[in-house]
């Protein structure tokens, strides 16, 4: 069946006494990478805004949905594949963009982009990376770009020429965190990657941030540079009037990442936005939020007909990606589960995470009854 075949070849392995390295329900890698990985960096990634409220309600949501699979199809062969936004892709999953990762491995995301390139997964660079854009391009596959757009304009254009020039495809700008929430896991450690000189990378080797700084950036100016990290990050005041000033600057496609009200949905369309990304940040910047996948099938409904609807926020497993993909999205983004392996085995644990999802994802439009991604609707869920 193609990408279920991960499945025959671990029981095979068995033969010979050999068992997965890492666990192949991705739900129960979190729980693992809390005993295995060092508990600051763990506590980023799993961390969540305030009392966990909003991340907790994104499973939730999973769970009151139920597949209802149909008997008698013809499901002998299973196609996966897709075309995002004029991105060819092996499945409609897609990396989401997840900063500093060397807190979880020294390679971070360089260990990332060689994994997802192996299974022609595209990745989403976020801007907080701790590699440069540059150094994940000569690893990467298919790569998207996310922009964290800060207040100086002439930085935000100069990170988008270096997109651009590194042949990242389409430009994701995340809306929800122009500022970070108040996260109590990292607090109560007083632990942010950011101040230590991790997730800057793609800031301290930019021309024009260099030249605010007064050049190179090394270890007798980092605490200025980092003080200018801190006050250009976020730009509370944008507005839709804005997007139209990234759009003279960005001849590919853009996405708006952290959409959730349907007038928002709407904005984004009159904006001539090429597509959204239905997403709460996996619950890490409003805490007592709705949950991303409820505001889904309304979204999809009220703009689905005029541009791509991407999701994310609580995708675990295969049999989840399915459900928001019934529901209308025509990708989704995966993040915390390729983090933890990424903690748990570095690239080869990224490469794990991906082929159990792809794999589940197969088996699951197969036992359905839906021989393509085309073939799952609503009339599949309950």
């Amino acid at each position: 069946m193609g990408l279920s075949d991960f499945q025959h070849e671990i029981y095979l392995g068995g033969l010979g006494d050999v068992r997965p390295e890492f666990p192949t329900d991705l739900s129960t890698l979190e729980a693992v990478a809390e005993e295995r990985l060092d508990p600051q960096a763990f506590g980023y990634v799993a961390g969540a805004a305030g009392s966990g409220a909003t991340a907790r309600a994104n499973r939730e949501a999973f769970d009151r949905w139920r597949l209802v699979p149909r008997m008698l199809r013809d499901v002998s062969g299973i196609d996966l594949s897709v075309n995002v936004l004029g991105t060819p892709m092996p499945a409609p999953v897609l990396l989401a963009p997840i900063g500093v990762l060397s807190i979880l491995h020294p390679e971070g995301e360089a260990a990332v982009a060689r994994a997802a390139a192996a299974l022609g997964v595209p990745m989403l660079l976020s801007t907080a990376a701790s590699r440069t854009m540059e150094e994940v391009a000569e690893a990467a596959g298919p790569r998207w770009y996310q922009l964290y757009w800060p207040k100086d304009r002439d930085l935000a254009e100069s990170f988008l020429r270096r997109a651009e020039a590194g042949g990242y495809e389409v430009l994701v700008v995340t809306l929800d965190t122009f500022k970070l929430a108040w996260r109590p896991r990292d607090l109560d450690t007083a632990y942010l990657p950011f101040l230590r000189g991790i997730g800057v990378q793609n800031y301290f080797s930019d021309p024009v941030f260099r030249a605010a700084v007064g050049g190179e950036v090394t270890e007798e100016n980092q605490t200025g540079a980092i003080l200018h990290w801190v006050a250009n990050f976020g730009d509370p005041t944008l507005t839709w009037d804005d997007l139209a000033w990234l759009r003279g600057r960005w001849d590919g496609p853009i996405v708006l990442k952290g959409i959730q009200h349907l007038d928002d949905a709407r904005r984004a369309a009159y904006a001539g936005m090429d597509g959204i990304v239905v997403s709460n940040h996996g619950g890490r910047q409003v805490d007592g939020a709705v949950a991303a996948l409820d505001q889904l099938p309304k979204i999809v409904d009220t703009v689905g007909d005029r541009l791509s609807v991407l999701f994310d926020s609580g995708v675990r497993t295969g049999a989840d990606a399915a459900k928001a993909l019934a529901l209308g999205a025509e990708a989704v983004l995966v993040g915390r589960p390729y983090a933890y392996g990424l903690g748990l085995g570095g690239e080869a644990g990224v490469r794990h995470v991906l082929r159990c999802l792809l794999a589940e994802l197969e088996l699951t439009l197969a036992l359905c009854g839906a021989g393509s991604v085309r073939e799952l609707g609503r009339d599949l869920l309950a």
